[in-house]
């Protein structure tokens, strides 16, 4: 009689024993290097966090602060800047540029504004201005259109290549957005 026919490789050599595994890795060098990865990323986001914070972020409050620590003019020297009381605020500057020069819809809603920011500093890289209203809504709001009217009266008054206009409702909520 003759053996039954096996598949190749099932039993025809003998039995060997396996083969040892080898010894597992050590993870620690991994694990080290991820680890100061983790750090280096996060010293790099505290720095750019840092610099976009902390570099030139003059919104009015610090200038006028140090302007009135130092009214008075030292001997011999005259004082250079008026108070900023005979100034006019930029939000009384963007009112008087859109009565002097806006449609009869633009001077009604431009009443509303209480507050301008960022309208004095333009470097036509990134200017960003804000200016805030008495409206109430947000974007999807009553006076959505308003804020629309406010973003096109700033982008007449003022000229930047690079601005952004971000008119906001007394809540904070934002009510329209445009290029100046």
């Amino acid at each position: 009689m003759s053996q039954p026919q096996q598949p190749p490789g099932w039993g025809a050599q003998p039995q060997q024993s396996p083969q040892p595994h080898p010894p597992k890795k050590s993870k620690t060098g991994k694990t080290l290097g991820f680890g100061c990865l983790g750090v280096v990323a996060l010293i790099v986001v505290v720095a750019v966090f840092g610099a976009a914070t902390g570099g030139d972020s003059t919104d009015g409050a610090g200038s006028d602060q140090a302007a009135t620590t130092n009214d008075k003019p030292t001997s011999g020297e005259a004082k250079k800047d008026p108070p900023s009381e005979d100034k006019a605020s930029q939000a009384d500057q963007f009112k008087a540029c859109v009565a002097k020069g806006g449609s009869a819809s633009e001077k009604a809603a431009a009443k509303h504004v209480t507050k301008v920011t960022g309208a004095d500093k333009n470097n036509d890289v990134l200017d960003a201005a804000e200016v805030f209203t008495d409206f109430t809504g947000g974007i999807m709001g009553p006076h959505a259109s308003d804020g629309k009217l406010i973003a096109s009266a700033f982008g007449s008054c003022y000229d930047s290549e690079n601005g952004l206009v971000t008119v906001y409702d007394k809540s904070g909520e934002m009510l329209s957005n445009g290029n100046y």
